[in-house]
């Protein structure tokens, strides 16, 4: 990494950035850096403070957590500690359908998606909540059951690692799976690019809600889906049915516009009713944005 994108913390969050890197705990590692140093370089510091302060290195300090930057400035050694010990439990539901496969530029959607499951999951162990994750398409691919201890994070980063663009999607399996698992309050991290009846997903969510949990939904969505660029016509093909058909630039700029928007306020509005937080994640900005709403949504509810 260039020693310019090391000292531009919203470049850290940058997902091409991140995809140049090695592996999943490197991202999940330096989008925590990047982000905290960008609170603390912004209107909310104040906030970044309640999430995070350094203190002194001390003989037993586990030195992982040492701020190698603050050492080179310094020469000092000092522990990025995380303040406010939850003892909660945070569960990502991971949609590894094959729509998530969909990228038109650097980065895909499940790329994204890892990036954000991986520096929340980087987040929650550090603030000592319980972590799960429950990796689906139609089915339950991979499940791990929230735990705290230890290797439980370098076990969650290796399941989404292996995350693969599978079939279809059927949201209403991983929160079954979940329901049989978990009870009491805790939190819940849907990442997925919602390509669901929104009616379904409120009676899968409302559950949730009954059972005490705080859902957010991070919808993921590529910019070509967001505000398509079509200058002539295209066969566009549903990557998980299969279905194709052909469209023109006018219904491009139109009809699917309005189709996607009305898609999206739906599902916002489902989640609302549902009392539950709704966040629409352009793939193509940084990490800094979602992982913002994040920490608001747990402050929120906390």
């Amino acid at each position: 990494m260039s020693a310019r994108t090391a000292g531009t913390p919203r470049e850290l969050l940058n997902p091409e950035v991140l995809a140049s890197l090695s592996n999943l705990e490197l991202v999940a590692r330096a989008a925590v850096h990047g982000f905290l140093n960008g609170l603390h370089r912004s209107p909310f510091f104040g906030f970044s403070q309640e999430f995070a302060e350094y203190r002194a290195y001390a003989e037993g300090d586990d030195p992982r957590f040492i701020d190698w930057n603050v050492y080179a400035r310094t020469d000092r050694t000092y522990i990025k500690r995380f303040l406010g010990e939850t003892n909660t439990h945070l569960v990502i539901l991971l949609d590894a359908s094959a729509s998530m496969g969909y990228g038109s530029g650097a980065v895909t959607k499940l790329q994204y998606a890892k990036f954000l499951a991986a520096t929340l999951a980087y987040l929650a162990s550090h603030q000592h909540d319980a972590i799960g994750l429950v990796v689906f398409d139609e089915e339950v691919r991979e499940h791990r059951p929230p735990a705290s201890r230890a290797g439980q994070l370098n076990a969650i980063l290796h399941a989404i690692d292996r995350a693969t663009p599978g079939t279809g999607t059927d949201l209403g399996v991983p929160f079954e799976r979940f329901r049989q698992y978990r009870s009491g309050r805790g939190l819940v991290a849907v990442i997925s690019d919602f390509y669901c009846d929104p009616t379904a997903m409120i009676k899968s969510v409302q559950p949730l809600a009954y059972q005490g949990q705080d859902v957010i939904l991070f919808q993921l969505l590529d910019p070509q889906e967001l505000e398509p660029e079509f200058k002539e016509s295209a066969l566009l093909e549903d990557m998980e049915t299969g279905e194709a058909m052909e469209v023109s630039p006018i219904f491009m700029r139109s009809r699917y516009r309005e189709r996607i928007q009305g898609h999206i306020s739906a599902l916002s509005d489902a989640a609302a009713g549902s009392a539950a937080d709704h966040e629409l994640v352009n793939i193509a900005d940084p990490l800094d944005t979602a992982l913002r709403n994040y920490l608001l949504f747990r402050q929120r509810r906390g």
